[in-house]
């Protein structure tokens, strides 16, 4: 940490008149420029290195402070400059503890033995009895724990990935803790085993154990009042207060648990808030939020998902105990009440009302409604399209990223249409087309995956599928021929080409990064055959993969394109581009009508009840204005609008461009 030199006669003759004592004074060594006035009531014992105390702290109220280590038993500890160490009912035992450290009113701090701080610890996500366990690690990301704890076909990726988890901790164990520089640590109980980072906020804790809080000054963590974690990593950006107790639990960064949120073997991911309710098992992916009591998530993988309340799953059948495990793929939600009995699989950006038990998957049925009826469950395809909730999500989610630390853990795509969804809704498109062909299109109702489909429901199903296919390759192919003059067809074709074959074929979502499967295979093969080896370099491809995506997304794109609109790379023109443009246009603006007449039932008369107490109607359309605004005026609603009329400019400018082309 610094030079450092023995103490001196008259330095050790102040101490002990100060009330401090040591076994052996030889083994405490200080700063050249150490002075000993503000070092009371102590007692050292191992080897000890002591900086200077020259700053006075200034607290909340006005109140100063002068740094200082008062009432306290200390042993084989390194200690900063400037720093308060106050109040230790027991001992502080085997830290580095950095400058500017403020230490008051704690029970025990220590190390006993060596130790990993929470790295390696095994976590029984998915399936509480165990197989799809994740080791966790200070560089944990949501994509490489979805890879380990799904892909136990591969047992040999599996064996590699934990010798590179093992490597990772072995590498950081150590019998010596570490107290980042600018922390303070009020009013704790009991700390041992703990790694703290930089300018982390610890106040009113009771028991924090094997552990690593991984703040900085960037992205400085807080953990408040009565929590209790063991066996945990906390990311940097996050938060945990409000007796939260997690057990064998990794929290990724700038996650928020709060209101005695109750955790145990969960992995949260970036941005993902818990409050009041309870989580067992849980993969929660990036923005996995639950805010209500009641509520539990068990069991699950989720991500971009809400959960409300009262919503809960059921991972045990009273057979072979609790084995079952459940998948709701991103941008789900859950109403008041929800609850599937797993095992299930339920498609991205879907809404569950009500009560579900036939262990249904409708995976390729994406933006869907499952709904209660009867005791069935009733799918309506493609429904949430509509939903002006689902749009609003789309663009909240970017809005709300809290993470401030440069260096990120988890890629996040954020696009509600990607080749990740598209994809889903052309094989949604064939299931629809099946059902009809099989049962008859006259047919009242249809049966899939043991949901029940109504006829009016799938002919909806099937024309918001068409309509979401022609925006998604329309933006793509308008995003291509962006800012660019063309003088031919050639120019055309030669601007269509892609810049890669990379990204044709399947693409998968591994919790919250969206890329081609192809080359998430590729990097499995190299993890297997020992070619990485590093946690650093498998992140370095997730985040290669992520810069790029634009780039493979125009592949996949251009393939889609030419199979679904009969055109070819060696014929197309600007004729056929037009075309194209055209059904996007269409499709956008009676997408966005859709959405615009969904906003508009928020303002019906029907949901201005409770508002204008005491008065008449005409009261009570005042009142419903003042507080919600008129519809006209609504910010989502002035936003759509615009919109439509963007995106016509948008398709109109490459029109105008396509037909000057000769």
């Amino acid at each position: 940490m610094y030079d450092c030199r023995n103490l001196t006669e008259s330095e050790i003759r102040i101490l002990s008149e100060n009330g401090c004592s040591s076994e052996d004074w030889s083994l405490v060594q200080v700063k050249n420029n150490f002075t000993p006035d503000f070092i009371k009531n102590t007692r050292f014992s191992g080897e000890i290195q002591i900086g200077a105390l020259e700053k006075e702290f200034r607290l909340p109220g006005g109140l100063k402070k002068h740094a200082c280590i008062n009432n306290a038993v200390i042993h084989n500890c390194r200690i900063g400059d400037n720093v308060v160490i106050e109040n230790i009912q027991n001992y502080i035992a085997n830290y580095t503890i950095g400058d500017n450290c403020f230490i008051q009113n704690v029970d025990v701090i220590l190390v006993d033995g060596k130790t990993t701080f929470g790295n390696g610890t095994q976590v029984n996500v998915l399936n509480e009895s165990g197989g799809r366990e994740v080791h966790i690690n200070d560089k944990l990301s949501a994509h490489f724990a979805y890879i380990y704890s799904l892909y136990r076909h591969r047992p040999n990726l599996i064996k590699r990935m934990k010798a590179i988890v093992d490597f990772y901790s072995e590498k950081y164990a150590s019998d010596t803790g570490y107290i980042g520089r600018n922390s303070m640590i009020m009013n704790v109980g009991y700390i041992k085993n703990v790694k703290i980072g930089e300018f982390c906020k610890i106040t009113g804790a009771m028991k924090l154990k094997n552990g690593s809080i991984n703040s900085n000054e960037i992205a400085p963590v807080y953990i408040g009042r009565n929590v209790i974690a063991q066996d945990f990593i906390i990311s940097s950006g996050s938060r945990v207060d409000g007796g939260c107790f997690i057990t064998r639990c990794f929290v990724g960064q700038a996650c928020h648990l709060d209101h005695g949120y109750s955790a145990s073997d969960s992995l949260f991911f970036s941005n993902c808030q818990g409050e009041n309710g309870e989580a067992c098992a849980l993969f929660a992916g990036p923005y996995t939020v639950t805010h209500h009591k009641s509520t539990l998530l068990i069991a699950g993988m989720f991500s971009f998902m809400n959960a409300g309340s009262g919503s809960n799953q059921s991972n045990h059948m009273y057979k072979l105990g609790p084995i079952h495990q459940g998948i709701v793929e991103r941008g789900a939600k859950t109403t008041s009440n929800s609850y599937v009995l797993w095992p299930a699989k339920v498609g991205p950006f879907s809404l569950i009302l009500g009560r579900h038990y036939q262990h249904s998957d409708t995976s390729n049925l994406p933006f869907s409604y499952l709904v209660e009826n009867e005791n069935a469950t009733h799918l309506a395809p493609a429904i949430n399209l509509k939903s002006v909730g689902t749009i609003r999500d789309a663009k909240k989610w970017p809005e709300r990223d809290k993470r401030k630390d440069p260096c990120r853990l988890d890629f996040i795509n954020f696009n509600l249409l990607s080749p990740y969804t598209i994809q889903k809704v052309f094989a949604g498109v064939r299931i629809l087309k099946n059902l009809q062909a099989t049962a008859g299109e006259t047919s009242e109702i249809y049966t899939y995956q043991s949901c029940i489909i109504k006829n009016a429901a799938l002919k909806k199903g099937l024309e918001l599928y068409e309509i979401v296919i022609h925006k998604f390759l329309g933006n793509s192919i308008i995003k291509r021929l962006e800012n660019t003059h063309f003088e031919s067809n050639e120019d055309i074709r030669e601007r269509l080409k892609p810049d890669t074959p990379v990204g044709l074929g399947e693409w998968v979502d591994i919790s919250g990064l969206i890329a081609p499967k192809s080359e998430i295979d590729s990097l499995l093969c190299k993890i297997e055959d020992g070619e990485i080896l590093k946690l650093r370099d498998i992140n370095d491809v997730f985040k290669h993969l992520h810069q790029q995506y634009y780039v493979l997304e125009w592949t996949w794109a251009w393939d889609k394109i030419q199979h679904y609109y009969k055109v070819t790379p060696e014929t197309i023109t600007a004729k056929d581009v037009i075309d194209i443009v055209e059904k996007w246009k269409a499709a956008v603006v009676k997408l966005d009508e859709l959405i615009y007449d969904d906003a508009k039932k928020e303002f019906s008369l029907s949901f201005k009840t409770g508002f204008g107490a005491d008065g008449n109607i005409q009261d009570q359309a005042m009142d419903f204005e003042y507080v919600r605004g008129a519809f006209d005026n609504n910010p989502f609603v002035v936003t759509t609008l615009k919109h439509i009329e963007d995106k016509k400019a948008l398709g109109n400018e490459l029109i105008e461009r396509m037909n000057n082309v000769k």
